[in-house]
């Protein structure tokens, strides 16, 4: 078969799978997946292995070529042999460089099923020995001394991963919320702790006793009884010396001025201790004041702890219908992507069956034609 036929026939199955969408499975291709070689024809004789693997590494990397040549010249017979490290740029390189013009000349590029290399002849150049030896695909570097060295050149230091913006403001609110409770036990152990105040004591001046004057008191205290009672002294009372009398009326005054002293000294008292009283009642009162606001900003604490989980809620409950609403719509597209595909088959059965009938039409007309023609020489004979 002439080379340009062949050219046209492949094109033609190309473009007939693209058109139905045929699977790789199914693909003609699928023949050929045990084989990571090609055959290419019919390009200009000028062309040399490197030529040729600038023009077909575009599709893959390449690992052997052999180019056919003449024994005795030297020359390219216009056809070589490539084998690809991956069997799908075979694919690739059949589909999109067969028919195209090199210098003019339209190559011809095929799968081979099993391909043999030549032996090695004697005749046969060091060059071409080498590359159907070792091939053209590049050589790997040794891993065991360029790995450790790359690593260390090209070490990338590893950051860690970042926390989520509403874990942060999280941790800073329940850090200032523990310093808060922390202070608020510190000052309830303060007050708890110090104890009241001593009352401030008054100093009393005292006066100096004379013991000249302790004789005279008692006379003096049982005059002024009978003067109260409105007696007077007997007839066989001795009279009375002033000088004794001045220090009995001294005695009286004296005793009168200490009965005012105790007093004073009494109500001093009893007001320090109304004034000690009140000190306790004011701590009292600190204490039970800083015991309320205590309580009422642990039930403020509570309260923004618990709009906070309500929020929190809303948003996860927002969240989780966004998410069924996405989740719905895939599959309203995933309903319609199979709608599609059921469609798609059905134009192709149709297209089969049209094309069956096709051809059982032009059998039964060739088929008719024969008759013919049969009987057209039936009646000449």
């Amino acid at each position: 078969m002439n080379p340009l036929t062949k050219v046209k026939l492949i094109n033609e199955l190309n473009e007939r799978e693209a058109s139905l969408g045929v699977k790789e499975t199914v693909s003609w291709h699928s023949e050929y997946k045990d084989s990571a070689w090609i055959f290419i024809g019919g390009f200009p004789y000028e062309l040399t292995e490197g030529d040729i693997v600038c023009v077909f590494s575009q599709y893959g990397e390449i690992a052997n070529i052999n180019l056919v040549r003449d024994k005795k010249t030297g020359k390219s017979k216009g056809f070589c042999f490539i084998c690809y490290e991956d069997q799908r740029s075979t694919i690739l390189a059949v589909d999109n460089l067969n028919g195209i013009k090199i210098k003019g000349r339209t190559i011809r590029v095929d799968h081979v099923l099993n391909y043999r290399p030549p032996k090695d002849n004697e005749d046969m150049d060091d060059i071409t020995k080498r590359l159907r030896e070792e091939g053209c695909a590049p050589k790997l570097p040794d891993h065991s001394s360029s790995e450790s060295e790359e690593e260390e050149q090209y070490a990338v230091p590893v950051k860690k991963p970042k926390k989520d913006k509403k874990e942060k403001k999280k941790n800073k609110k329940e850090k200032k919320e523990k310093k808060a409770l922390k202070e608020e036990r510190e000052q309830r152990e303060r007050l708890a702790q110090t104890p009241p105040g001593p009352a401030p004591t008054v100093r009393m001046k005292q006066e100096k006793e004379d013991l000249g004057y302790d004789k005279y008191s008692q006379r003096g205290a049982a005059e002024e009884r009978l003067r109260s009672r409105g007696e007077r002294p007997g007839p066989g009372a001795e009279p009375r010396n002033p000088r004794d009398t001045h220090r009995q009326e001294d005695g009286g005054f004296r005793n009168r001025h200490g009965d005012q002293q105790n007093r004073e000294r009494d109500r001093s008292r009893e007001d320090e201790k109304r004034r000690h009283e009140m000190g306790e009642r004011r701590d009292g009162g600190l204490q039970l004041e800083s015991k309320r606001t205590g309580r009422e900003e642990g039930e403020r604490t509570r309260e923004r702890g618990r709009e906070r989980d309500n929020d929190r809620n809303r948003e996860s409950e927002k969240d989780r219908d966004s998410d069924r609403n996405r989740d719905r719509e895939r599959e309203k597209d995933r309903d319609s992507d199979r709608n599609r595909d059921r469609e798609r088959e059905k134009d192709r059965d149709s297209d089969r069956n049209r094309d069956s009938d096709r051809n059982r039409e032009r059998d039964q007309s060739s088929k008719h034609r024969e008759e013919h023609s049969r009987e057209r020489d039936y009646r000449r004979k």
